[in-house]
């Protein structure tokens, strides 16, 4: 898995005030945890555009002060209004245990249905996983090549013996269907994002 590199500064103090100062000098309140105790940090917020605006997941190297941290990054909330980032989450990564991450699904081949007239609809973007570190993959690759019209992959279909997928066994990652059951697997594919997308956006813990 690739790896980016951060830097920030310890939160001399913790609370909405102190937040709320930081966020206004562009800067955005963070938190290690994970590890033997959790770090309270500050960085930019130009520090994200390498990190959140791809759709590749990064082992991030956090420098704080003179300390080093391997972690990933798990949550993340922004502004309802303006779309900043009020806060992050970063969990450490520890030698020898397993890390939970949502990795992105990439398309392999092309589906006959597709060429019959059948419509490719790719319900899951991102699976979460369960793996060490150096099992993480950049990506899951998922073979399309054999999907006729009506047929799906489904979470349990991946099958990877370093990896534990965390998501439903029954999900549909990708099928093909015909015209009018994929705009209906697409209605409903938008609606759950959006009330994914409200969800995220309502959280913050300062």
């Amino acid at each position: 898995m690739k790896t980016v590199s951060l830097s920030g500064s310890l939160r001399e103090s913790v609370g909405k005030k102190d937040a709320k100062k930081h966020r206004k000098e562009g800067k955005v309140p963070c938190v290690i945890y994970g590890g033997k105790e959790q770090i309270q940090f500050f960085t930019d917020e130009t520090n994200f555009k390498g990190i959140i605006f791809t759709p590749h997941v990064y082992i991030v190297e956090i420098t704080i002060g003179d300390k080093n941290y391997t972690a990933v990054l798990q949550d993340i909330q922004y502004h309802p209004v303006h779309d900043n980032i009020l806060h992050a989450d970063f969990l450490e990564i520890q030698p020898g245990k397993q890390v939970t991450i949502a990795v992105p699904v990439a398309l392999e081949g092309t589906a006959p249905g597709v060429i019959t007239g059948g419509k490719l609809v790719k319900k899951i973007r991102k699976i979460k996983i369960k793996a060490l570190l150096e099992d993480l993959p950049d990506q899951l690759v998922i073979d399309i090549s054999k999907l006729k019209i009506g047929d799906s992959i489904l979470v349990s279909d991946v099958k990877n013996d370093k990896i534990t997928f965390l998501d439903n066994p029954n999900s549909i990652i990708v099928g093909v269907f015909a015209a009018r059951a994929a705009a209906v697997a697409e209605a409903a594919d938008e609606e759950e994002s959006t009330e994914e997308s409200k969800s995220t956006e309502g959280k913050s813990e300062e």
